[in-house]
């Protein structure tokens, strides 16, 4: 019989457990619980990521809503053609950079914003369950910190 291999360890923290470790599988399980919840809407993980991120940030550019998703710029566009055509969105041309085009939902989204939202909800309520408030509050500072941080040191422009 033939021994189960030993766990990967990092030298400082055990088994996996580092935060970039646990930040992204919690992200990935929530976009995959979201996700087996907005099914049902017909909206594929893109459309809801994109829905959700011109919500959070009316009239960007879709240079920076690519920059945020992680997405190529063409892919982008791509997406923004086919929901742009199917009137959840519409584009127009930035004022001030007659080269940039910023991205607007359209009144045809807010129904199924909502719906996205309450759908958020029930998947953070589930994520939190057993977790205290206070707990829960400062799960939400403590995440803001690190990501300011983040932030902040991605502005130095220093690539150690």
């Amino acid at each position: 019989m033939t021994a189960a291999p030993a766990a990967k360890t990092h030298p400082r923290n055990g088994p996996r457990l580092t935060l970039g470790f646990m930040l992204n599988d919690t992200a990935r399980l929530l976009r995959r619980n979201f996700n087996r919840r907005v099914q049902s809407l017909g909206l594929t993980q893109a459309q809801w990521r994109l829905l959700a991120r011109i919500a959070i940030d009316e009239g960007a550019k879709q240079a920076q809503i690519a920059e945020v998703l992680e997405m190529q710029p063409i892919s982008v566009a791509r997406l923004i053609d086919r929901m742009e055509a199917a009137g959840w969105v519409e584009r127009r041309r930035d004022p001030t950079d007659r080269r940039a085009v910023n991205v607007y939902l359209t009144e045809k989204a807010q129904p199924i914003l909502d719906e996205l939202w309450q759908r958020a909800d029930e998947t953070q309520a589930i994520a939190l369950a057993g977790v205290p408030r206070d707990a829960r509050d400062q799960l939400l500072r403590t995440l803001e910190t690190v990501r300011e941080n983040l932030i902040a040191d991605c502005s130095t422009g220093d690539s150690k």
